[in-house]
Order: C-alpha cells, then structure tokens, then sequence
C-alpha cells in the first residue's frame, strides 16, 4: 500500500487510530455485558467509558509495546491511564488477545466491504451508461484475436456489466460471511466468560457471533473474502485489457480520455498510450497476489498459532486499499473513455465481407449441400479475401456452385448487418432487467 495508490478513506479503516478505537469499543461493550451479567461492578463498567472521547496515543502505545512486546497488553495498559488503573482492573474479564484482535479485523474488512460495493456501483453504472449509449454501435467480434462476426460496442459493455454485477453479489456474500465476532475466551469455550457478552458485543459492532470460535475464527472466511477480491481484480484486468487492445494505433476503436497538458512520452510527443488501463492490469496482479497467502492461512495450529497474524497485517490493508483504488480508477476510464464508431466499421470492412461467412455456410446447407462441401465452397472464396482483399460478396456472386445453391438475390440478402443485432434488446434485458 503506497499513497499513489491509495484513497484516504479506505486508508483510514486501516489507520492504527480506527484499530485503537475498535479495540477500545470492543473491551467496553464487553465490560457492558459483564456487569449487566454481575460479574464486574456497573460503575468500573462505566468508568472504561470515560474515554469515549479520548484519541489514544499511536506513539505512547508503541512505547509501552516496545517493553511489553505485546500490542493489546501495550493498548490496556494505555487505556487503564485514561481510565484509571483500579477502575479498568475489570477490562478483558475473561478475555483473550485473539477476541481483540479477529473481531477488530472482521469489522474493518466489513466496513472495507461496504466501500467497495459502493465503488462497484459505479463501475456498473458508467459500464450501463456506455453499454446502452452503443447498444447498436456496430463492431467486429474477435476469437482468438481474429475477426469473427458482427456484435455491438453495447453488447461489449454489457457483459462487462454482468459480470462485475456477478462481483458485487458474491462481495455482499463474502461480507455476510465475514460478518462476524468472537468474544469467547482461551481456546474458545467460554470458560472464563458467558456467551452473552460475546452476543451483546456483536450486537453493538453489526457483526454475528461466530458459532464455533476455537480461540481465533475460522480462516477459511478470511480466506473466501479475499478470493472474492482476487475475482473482481480479475474481472478489472478483463476489461481493462479489451480497452488496451482497442486503444491500439491500428485498431483505434476506443481510447482513454487524454486530457489537457497530459503528456504519452518523454520521447515522442505524439504518444497516447493507455496508462490507466495498464495501470489497472498492474493493480489487479497486486490484489490476486494477496489471496494465496489468505488460504494458507486456513491450516492453523490445533486451536490457534500466529503464523497467520503477520500475514493479514499486510494483505489486510494491502487488497482492499489497492482494489478500492482500482475500482475507482475503473469507473472513471469508462466513464470517460472516447468510442470511435467509423474506424469500427472500417476495421469491419477492411475484409470486405469476410464476417459473413458463417452465415452463407448455414444457408448452404439449409439449400441441400452437404456440410463438407457448404465448407470446401465457402472457404475457397473466403481465403482469396484474406489474400487478395477483394470483396466476399462478390467472389460468392462469381461462384457458380454458389449461385446455382442460392441465386444471387440469396447470397445478397445474406450480407444484412441487422442480422446479427437482431437479438440485442433481448440480451439487454436480461442483462440489465429494467
């Protein structure tokens, strides 16, 4: 996580100020359970909220962690000089680190969540924009990078759309699973602390106490969350990668805005290269980079070890803060992006013809000629196109075999464009449902 990456308020859930204040609203709705229970006086349980208003110390924190090599210890011993050391003599009843620490992170990944649905939402409506603006606009479908048939600018944003719209919904089930606390004591069995403060504390953070705790929560959620982000980074680099092949000099059949006073190169000033989608191919490679670590962090040590805690102090931050950069990013260069509809049916017709080869081979067939010889037809007259880029059309109106199959008027009607539209509403419906 580097600034130039970052924007500041998925910078500040990861802050050390909003883990301190987590932490701190853990350890006194906690101790709001505990006295409701009885367990601890209700006047030491209000006396921890003395410091609601407090911003703690990062640096006085780190020096007390510095002797005590232990960060909630360092953070107790802070918040008892706040509160007083006899009245916060009853803070962490019962409590283990790992109760601090898996529930605090839980509630940052959701509320990292909750941004990134929110950045996903704009990604689809400039995707929807774009994608209903050239619902219509003709150009040439590729496999394999080759032409292949007719499709639309439209249908091309559209399935952009559906996908990221495929993200978001299992965002919002990776959040839902993420989605919970555990405030259940050394090696989980509430031994030491009644299960009703881990649902009061719960209550209050938004989060569902988790079923089964051992002493930390199951990684195998963390594990699923950045999965999730490591797909929708991949589904970034997907689109960001078809922008960057359409921005090429000899395809130029879209671009990135290039603005005022920008600059493409320090050589050639008449650069405009595609530096926000490469960028964001970059990015995406960062983000998947962090899910690995997240399922090795699945096999723990019998009830609990650390091995996963140094891990998810990186990739934390590190994924959410770079994929929240990149959506964002995203939603802008669609947004934004310049569509350049002639040079669409230039690149279309610079094989005079050629994409309608599939559908002169079905009417072949549907006309009695067998598939192998529809194909040998066909072909022979396709070929001279690639090489000699003469018109399809007419080579197939100067092929005898073809003409007797189909008369001439048979192979002219099957050069119509709107045959291959003719099913987009349909497709946009089901894409966008409205």
């Amino acid at each position: 996580m580097i600034p130039r990456y970052a924007r500041p308020e998925m910078v500040a859930v990861w802050s050390p100020e909003t883990k301190f204040r987590i932490w701190y609203e853990i350890e006194a709705h906690a101790c709001d359970a505990q006295a409701k229970l009885g367990v601890i006086p209700q006047e030491n349980a209000d006396a921890v909220w003395k410091a609601k208003d407090v911003e703690f110390d990062v640096a006085r924190i780190d020096e007390i962690e510095a002797v005590t090599k232990h960060d909630v210890i360092a953070f107790l011993t802070h918040l008892a000089e706040h509160v007083g050391s006899e009245e916060a003599r009853f803070v962490h009843q019962g409590m283990t680190s790992s109760d601090v620490l898996d529930t605090c992170l839980n509630v940052q990944l959701v509320r990292a969540a909750d941004i990134l649905l929110a950045d996903m939402d704009k990604v689809l409506a400039a995707l929807k924009k774009r994608a209903l603006e050239h619902k219509d606009t003709l150009r040439v479908g590729r496999s394999h990078g080759i032409h292949a048939e007719p499709t639309t600018m439209g249908l091309t944003f559209a399935r952009f759309y559906a996908e990221m719209d495929r993200n978001k919904a299992r965002l919002q089930q990776a959040r839902e699973e993420i989605a919970t606390g555990a405030i259940s004591g050394a090696v989980g069995t509430f031994a030491n602390i009644d299960p009703a403060v881990e649902e009061h504390v719960c209550e209050q953070l938004g989060l569902t106490p988790e079923p089964i705790s051992t002493q930390v929560i199951p990684r195998d959620r963390h594990a699923m969350f950045f999965a999730t982000l490591g797909v929708i980074a991949s589904s970034i680099e997907n689109i960001a990668v078809e922008i960057r092949h359409m921005q090429r000099t000899e395809v130029l059949e879209g671009a990135e805005f290039f603005s005022m006073g920008q600059k493409g190169s320090s050589a050639m000033p008449h650069k405009k290269n595609p530096v926000l989608t490469e960028n964001l191919t970059g990015l995406a490679r960062l983000v998947r980079m962090t899910v690995i670590p997240a399922m090795e962090n699945v096999a723990l040590w019998h009830e609990r070890d650390i091995s996963h805690s140094s891990v998810e102090r990186g990739i934390g931050p590190d994924a959410t803060v770079t994929l929240d950069f990149a959506l964002n990013r995203l939603a802008g260069v669609v947004d934004k992006m310049l569509i350049f509809p002639e040079n669409m049916l230039a690149n279309m017709n610079k094989f005079p013809g050629l994409v309608m080869s599939q559908r002169v081979l079905l009417a072949l067939t549907q006309a009695g000629v067998s598939r192998e010889d529809a194909y040998a037809m066909v072909q022979r007259n396709a070929l001279k196109v690639w090489e000699e880029r003469v018109d399809f059309q007419e080579q197939l109106l100067a092929d005898a075999d073809v003409v007797a199959a189909l008369g001439e008027d048979g192979i002219k009607e099957k050069f119509d464009m709107g045959y291959h539209t003719k099913h987009v509403d349909t497709i946009f419906a089901r894409v966008f449902k409205d």
